[in-house]
């Protein structure tokens, strides 16, 4: 047996001791890489679950999204204490008597048919009771235009001709009465071509072309487009503007649709292009100066209604973010005080209630840093570093304190942008998943015309076919009355 020096034994040991050491670094580097993939598969599996538990409640998501999986019901108002229905002193709409009907039918006991007396007891019964059917008849009128004409004039002694109205241009047309109606339809209704085409048919029984109804669309958007344009001047000069955009199919590319609205007024125009360059496009922004509500390119404010959701969404996928829940009454309160207030006639809130919701929003911020602290980083990485979502939210309610609060410190800023712009571009949707998408341009352009001049009618207190008559009849600034 060859006996080892203790130089020998400690060369092998070493060698043993850097064997192990390489496994144990080798072992190391393998539950690094195995945490990384868990940890990484952990942030995937959470991504999923927030876009499967996204809706039009906890986040920007339309309700048209949902599909048939709705969301339960869900609201952040706090119970009032008062009983459901109508309350006290609200004038409802229901049916009621008229007092000059069209038709009166009289019925007589049944029992006193075929008596001899029966005619003159019907002479002598009394009204005991009345009830009224409310019905709609349809019938087309036609009406025949004649061109009168007198051979010899005894005055002037030559043959004298009469001459139609300028609206009756042809042998045959359809009228302002069923045009108004065809646009309404097809645009309001958002009902389509074809489809518009099969009801008037049904209904009237006028072989109506489809052609024709997209030719009253055409010429009815020509008789609107100069009030529009007067439209988007009143908004350009308004204080108070909300600005909003959704996206459309445009022949098969992806437009955007950019609302300009007020409480009064409604301008929709459409451009390649989203957000500023898309609304520089519309010619509203350049001109305008006013507070813009949802709009970060200008004096604006924030879309409170668009945190709830954002920050419902948060607190539904990480319970763990208390100040999220925190921020939501912080919001509702201020909403709540500021309805109150005006109410009561007042212009403004009481410095008690201006340092308590200052007070209030800059310590939330203050909590939500310390519930999610910046990572360490020790890497350097070219480019600007990836946030994640909630400090991104975190950030963005801070730089925008001012714009968050504004409408509570300016009355005449509401607290969310559903006062006329999400309601403006919500019938875009409708039409959008109705017709799939629109064939051209000029095609968009035109219904957007229309739906500027109705739902500007619509917030002037007229009615929408009565507007749409108007402009066929050439009375289209009638809005402004």
């Amino acid at each position: 047996m060859v006996s080892l020096t203790v130089e020998e034994m400690n060369t092998q040991l070493q060698m043993q001791v850097n064997a192990l050491n390489a496994s144990l670094n080798s072992l190391q580097q393998s539950f690094d890489a195995q945490t990384a993939l868990i940890t990484q598969l952990n942030q995937t599996i959470q991504e999923l679950r927030e876009q499967l538990n996204k809706n039009s409640k906890n986040s920007s998501k339309p309700p048209s999204s949902d599909g048939f999986k709705k969301p339960a019901p869900k609201s952040l108002r706090k119970p009032s204490g008062k009983k459901v229905g109508g309350q006290e002193g609200h004038q409802g709409t229901y049916l009621s008597v008229i007092s000059d009907p069209d038709e009166i039918v009289k019925h007589m006991p049944s029992a006193c048919e075929g008596c001899p007396h029966y005619k003159m007891c019907k002479g002598t019964a009394c009204v005991a009771e009345k009830r009224h059917v409310i019905d709609a008849v349809v019938t087309v009128n036609v009406v025949e235009h004649q061109l009168l004409e007198i051979p010899i004039c005894m005055l002037h002694g030559d043959t004298r001709k009469g001459s139609f109205p300028n609206d009756v241009k042809a042998t045959v047309q359809y009228g302002e009465n069923l045009q108004a109606l065809s646009v309404a339809l097809n645009t309001v209704g958002a009902v389509s071509v074809k489809r518009t085409h099969e009801i008037l048919s049904g209904v009237f029984n006028i072989p109506i072309a489809t052609g024709t109804i997209s030719n009253m669309v055409k010429r009815y958007a020509d008789a609107v487009s100069e009030t529009v344009n007067r439209i988007k001047q009143k908004i350009t000069e308004s204080g108070l503007g909300h600005f909003d955009e959704t996206g459309t199919r445009v022949d098969k590319k992806l437009w955007w649709v950019h609302d300009a609205s007020n409480s009064e007024f409604t301008y929709l125009d459409i451009s390649p292009k989203r957000r500023h360059l898309g609304m520089e496009q519309c010619g509203v922004l350049p001109s305008f100066h006013g507070i813009a509500m949802n709009y970060k390119d200008c004096r604006h404010a924030v879309c409170c209604a668009h945190l709830l959701r954002e920050l419902t969404g948060l607190t539904e996928n990480y319970p763990e973010q208390k100040w999220a829940a925190a921020f939501i009454d912080l919001l509702l309160a201020m909403k709540k005080v500021k309805d109150k207030a005006v109410e009561a006639g007042k212009e403004s809130l009481s410095y008690y209630h201006y340092h308590k919701f200052d007070k209030q929003y800059d310590e939330l911020i203050e909590q939500a840093r310390k519930e999610n602290p910046l990572p360490e980083t020790t890497e350097k990485k070219r480019g600007r570093k990836k946030k994640e979502k909630i400090l991104a939210l975190v950030e963005r309610l801070e730089k925008y304190k001012a714009p968050v609060c504004l409408f509570i410190h300016n009355f005449k800023v509401p607290f969310d942008n559903n006062q006329a712009s999400e309601r403006d571009i919500r019938m875009i949707k409708v039409k959008t998943k109705v017709s799939g998408c629109f064939r051209s341009e000029d095609v968009v352009r035109d219904y957007l015309k229309i739906m500027s001049y109705v739902g500007t009618a619509h917030k002037q207190g007229r009615n929408a076919y009565d507007a749409i008559r108007k402009a066929f009849s050439g009375c289209p600034k009638f809005i402004f009355a």
